[in-house]
């Protein structure tokens, strides 16, 4: 197995993936005549837009490009609070434009590294990092999948998306910002290493030249054809950015759509969900908060889409569902992987957990 792509291997070990795989089977096994309808279940125009973010994204990521500009960030920085707020703040920007969990991949590794050198406490800093991406990513529809999803299934169009989005997202912001300045002291940052990092230009240029035509197309219902050039001209220039991408986040989407498109058709489900008055917008909007917190907030978008056509509740509620309990959103555990602490879950709801709260209620008041 040693030829597949490691994110393929490690599927293996993916809690989630392999709950979703269960069900997959179990569907099969009770429904076999509904197996020829699968492939229907699956938004081809999300994967499309998905899969061609991912090479855009990983384009810029192996450029060395992020690297450069953190650095620049690091060695402009005098103290403990300014550091912080400058990586919450870059972080947040970041996933507006490269996704929530590349947006991590990026900046966990270069704050855990910037730590080490200047003796600082981490677990904090990634702490606010994963709240980062989560508030900054809710304002794009190629922030977050939950979002990349909703922009597809209704073409409500970039610019509307971003307009009804601005309210939430700027309050969860401005409140981020003020809670990082509180909770960072404003003592001296002293860095004593010399850090180099080097850019493959033409990757950057490939990546910079294609992201907004790629959009343009996504924005205008045809992804598949974006998706088409986007990895024609990486296989020419660079293959290693196609085989490394996240594939397996990409397989894990096409069981998510297959599963919860199965469970939302049965009638036990139908029933329980139809008592909940989704018509009403405060219901649907808590019913996407609160099931992000058992079910992550992409799932919990997909299940709601099936049930109301009111994206823009729904959009609310499952981004401020991706606060609270770690396991509302895929980027928590992405960013507690990478830090790798123990003590690291118990510090992530101490924060996490208020923080939810809160946006919860302003998003409620902005319905």
């Amino acid at each position: 197995m040693t030829w597949l792509p490691g994110s393929l291997r490690q599927l293996r070990r993916d809690v989630f993936f392999l709950v979703l795989l269960g069900m997959a089977i179990l569907f099969a096994i009770a429904m076999p005549s509904r197996l020829p309808a699968w492939p229907g279940l699956v938004d081809w125009p999300t994967l499309s837009a998905l899969a061609g973010l991912l090479l855009l994204t990983k384009a810029v990521e192996s450029s060395g490009a992020l690297d450069v500009a953190g650095h620049w960030l690091i060695d402009r920085t005098s103290t403990r609070r300014v550091a912080a707020l400058g990586l919450v703040a870059s972080t947040a920007l970041l996933s507006m434009l490269l996704t929530n969990d590349v947006a991590l991949f990026v900046v966990v590794p270069l704050t855990l590294r910037m730590c080490r050198i200047a003796r600082m406490p981490a677990t904090r800093i990634v702490v606010f990092e994963a709240l980062a991406v989560n508030a900054g990513s809710m304002l794009t529809p190629i922030g977050n999948p939950q979002n990349l999803f909703l922009w597809q299934q209704w073409n409500n169009g970039f610019g509307g998306f971003v307009w009804a989005m601005l309210p939430l997202s700027a309050a969860a912001l401005v409140l981020l910002l003020a809670l990082t300045a509180f909770a960072f002291p404003a003592t001296s940052l002293e860095v004593h290493e010399r850090i180099e990092a080097h850019v493959d230009h033409t990757m950057l240029l490939a990546a910079a030249l294609l992201y907004v035509p790629f959009i343009l197309l996504a924005d205008l219902g045809y992804a598949g054809w974006g998706l088409l050039g986007v990895a024609i001209v990486f296989l020419t220039l660079r293959r290693r950015v196609v085989v490394s991408i996240d594939w397996g986040l990409l397989l894990t989407f096409v069981l998510m759509f297959v599963d919860l498109r199965l469970l939302a058709g049965l009638d036990t489900v139908k029933s329980l969900v139809g008592g909940l008055g989704l018509s009403q917008a405060s219901h649907l909007y808590a019913a996407g908060a609160l099931a992000s917190q058992a079910v992550s907030n992409v799932p919990a978008a997909i299940l709601l889409a099936e049930y109301s056509h009111d994206w823009r509740t729904i959009a609310f509620g499952v981004n401020v569902g991706g606060f609270g309990f770690v396991l509302g959103s895929l980027a928590n555990l992405i960013a507690l992987r990478l830090l790798g602490e123990r003590g690291a879950w118990g510090t992530f709801h101490l924060w996490s957990l208020p923080f939810f709260a809160v946006v919860g209620a302003i998003g409620w008041l902005l319905l």
